[in-house]
């Protein structure tokens, strides 16, 4: 039976997902041009904008809180949508992972890369949950955009697998920690953002699910 999903819930968790890929994307560019140090997309993970990891752990100001502020709140920011997204009676499995992936990135912020023990978990779980929100989502979205989430998610989680294999591909070598750790999380970012803005065009009418 076909379930009757709610237009403004749909608009405004697409909205907020939209926001909140926007403000990732716009504040990583802030905080890379705020550090005081030579910062390399090869060399250096998005997280050490925050702060670098043990030992002789580094937080230079005002990357530092302008990273850490801009994952409190677009992870805040998707925690809100994956509510809406419940309340609109969307898939269980799109919100489900987009609000781990919220979750996730909320915990980058509280948990800056000088708590190694704990940061790296939260990090883990919004690269996962964000690939998986993007290929899950897509069996329930109409072509072409079924397509476009499938890629991006199917990208992140290809890219984490690579990562996590190490020296034993070559891509990491050519990439760099920094560059491959940007092929998993840029792939979520754009997600947010086109997934976002798919719902929220969706979202002025009420949408059989």
């Amino acid at each position: 039976m076909a379930v009757t999903q709610s237009p403004t819930g749909t608009m405004f968790g697409g909205l907020l997902l939209l926001a909140a890929g926007a403000v990732i994307l716009m504040g990583i560019v802030t905080a890379e041009s705020q550090y005081p140090f030579p910062y390399t997309t090869y060399d250096n993970e998005i997280s050490d904008l925050g702060a670098t990891r043990p030992p002789d752990s580094v937080t230079h100001q005002p990357s530092a809180a302008i990273f850490n502020g801009t994952m409190l709140v677009s992870g805040a920011m998707i925690l809100a949508a994956a509510y809406f997204l419940r309340r609109a009676s969307m898939p269980k499995k799109t919100w489900v992972t987009a609000g781990l992936l919220g979750l996730g990135v909320f915990g980058v912020g509280v948990f800056p890369g000088n708590y190694s023990g704990i940061h790296p978990l939260f990090a883990l779980l919004a690269f996962v949950s964000g690939g998986l929100a993007g290929v899950l989502a897509a069996a329930s979205l109409p072509a072409p955009f079924r397509y476009v989430s499938a890629i991006l998610g199917a990208t992140a989680l290809g890219s984490l697998v690579i990562a996590m294999a190490g020296g034993a591909t070559p891509l990491v070598d050519e990439l760099g920690d920094g560059g491959i750790e940007r092929w998993v999380a840029y792939p979520v970012v754009l997600w947010l953002v086109a997934f976002g803005g798919f719902l929220a065009g969706r979202g002025s009418g009420a949408q059989p699910a």
